[in-house]
């Protein structure tokens, strides 16, 4: 579930390969107005996309940071707003951010998050390791027998995992699934894909989904505010399975988790959970028949073929481990964003943010002995969350843990307890038991301490599961001729190439 909110800009049109993210170019070299006049006279745009989103657009800057030596980022780099400003139109029916409609931890600033961090304590709350199997699971291996049922062999897998996914989205969220989801609400979601997807609100298949969307906001947010209440007033069949019921329930509807901002949590997880198509896709390539890579699939093997569950005298399984050298080594999330304050002269002011890179962090040689080769083993002696106490932080050499580290009960019925490393990444501790994290800098994918994505564990296992269907069913994946190009949600645009042989 990345973690963070957006990673980088792209202006990129549809291509047969992967459409790789890039980084917005500053423009502070151009004159705005002129340019957008030649646009007005080649497109029909309405004038408060022109203001609210071409615009922002135009006057932003996009800056990469360093790679850290350390999994932390200083709270210098705030996440308040850090999301490129034209997107917000999206988030919120006036075009800018309004926090009394409700927002998300994701764009968040620390000190608004409430006491310790608590509200990623108790977003992260909902999608432990430990709900995953008894809540979750048996909603996201419907969707993957589903997706890879024989019916579909030999057939584009990706256009038919967006056919499925928003039920498999909302089912998790909210308990509803089929007929009970309006066809307003599947357009928004499809049209939000399609532009973050995109991300150059230039090009009119954005303006029209953009548009599109934004027509479907308002009914979309009411609509999942009376799920809300279905959930609440036990409506629901099966209430705790859903992500809902434990933000309600650990969030007690306080001041650090508001019901509105279960709303837009529900909203914004379409962003990240978006990158599950992405993710899945380059696993598949890493596995495909011609496609894969030698080395992934010899490890996929020996990992299977042994007691991939059972963890020995490391934290992690041997499933454990090979899913985390997946995510090093592909990345979906390019990097955490942070927004900088920018001058700019009047009317238009620029905004400006700043990624900390995950992929070139992750394969900093710093950090690993052959960073480029993968190898799940090395994780067999990585510290841990809950090893990242006072004295390891002076061992490292600070004079105290950056991060008090503290702990928030869960109210939902578990014993479990969020805490916090000393470099501030949130893990749970269930029953006594830590739940570890890697927190270690060489494992970038899901960000960096206090801003670490608080889904990682969720989709661990949501991969574990996948990989589990693979193997039993006995799937090999192949190449597809002639495919065409699909927005796959914030992984760009990737080429429909990827099928399957038949299962068992």
């Amino acid at each position: 579930m990345s973690v963070n909110a957006a990673a980088d800009v792209t202006g990129r049109s549809p291509a047969p390969a992967v459409s790789q993210s890039l980084p917005l170019t500053p423009v502070a070299s151009i004159d705005v107005r002129l340019v957008i006049g030649r646009l007005l006279k080649q497109f029909p745009f309405n004038p408060a996309y022109v203001e609210h989103v071409i615009t922002p657009f135009f006057m932003m800057s996009m800056n990469h940071g360093e790679r850290l030596s350390l999994p932390m980022i200083d709270t210098t780099l705030t996440k308040e707003n850090a999301l490129p400003y034209y997107l917000f139109g999206l988030l919120y029916e006036n075009w800018k951010p309004n926090p009394e409609e409700g927002v998300m931890v994701f764009l968040q600033g620390l000190e608004k998050r409430g006491p310790d961090n608590r509200r990623k304590r108790i977003y992260m709350s909902a999608v432990t390791r430990d709900l995953y199997r008894p809540m979750y699971s048996g909603k996201v291996m419907q969707f993957f027998n589903e997706w890879l049922d024989d019916r579909n062999v030999g057939k584009p897998l990706m256009a038919r995992y967006l056919e499925g996914f928003f039920d498999m989205y909302w089912d998790l969220h909210l308990g509803v699934k089929g007929d009970a989801i309006p066809a307003r609400v599947r357009s928004f979601g499809e049209s939000f894909n399609i532009v973050f997807a995109y991300q150059d609100p230039t090009q009119m298949i954005v303006y029209g989904n953009y548009m599109t969307a934004r027509s479907n906001l308002g009914f979309l947010k009411e609509w999942v505010n009376e799920r809300v209440i279905d959930i609440v007033e036990g409506r629901v069949a099966n209430p705790e399975q859903t992500f809902v019921y434990h933000w309600i329930k650990n969030g007690e509807e306080g001041d650090d988790f508001k019901r509105k901002d279960v709303v837009f949590e529900c909203l914004h997880n379409m962003v990240a959970l978006s990158q599950w198509g992405y993710t899945l896709y380059l696993i598949m390539l890493k596995l495909g028949k011609s496609t894969g890579d030698p080395d992934v699939r010899a490890w996929f093997k020996k990992t299977m073929e042994g007691n991939f569950d059972q963890a020995s005298d490391t934290a992690f399984t041997p499933l454990d481990r090979f899913v985390m050298e997946l995510f090093r080594t592909i990345s979906p999330n390019k990097g955490s964003v942070s927004a900088l304050a920018e001058v700019a002269p009047p009317p238009v002011g620029r905004h400006g943010y700043i990624i900390n890179p995950h992929q070139a962090t992750s394969f900093d040689p710093r950090h690993w002995n052959d960073p480029e080769k993968f190898d799940p083993d090395r994780y067999d002696a990585v510290p841990t969350s809950h090893q990242i106490d006072e004295a390891k932080c002076r061992e490292i050499g600070f004079a105290q843990c950056p991060f008090d580290r503290s702990g928030f009960d869960v109210k939902d019925g578990r014993n479990a307890v969020m805490r916090n490393s000393g470099f501030g990444t949130v893990y749970p501790i269930v029953d006594g038991v830590p739940l570890p994290v890697c927190d270690y800098a060489g494992f970038a994918p899901f960000g960096f301490g206090y801003r670490r994505c608080p889904g990682e564990q969720l989709t661990t296992q949501v991969v574990e599961d996948f990989l589990r269907k693979v193997w039993w069913s006995k799937i090999e994946f192949i190449d597809i001729a002639d495919p065409k190009p699909l927005p796959i949600g914030l992984g760009g645009i990737i080429s429909d190439n990827v099928g399957f042989t038949g299962t068992v």
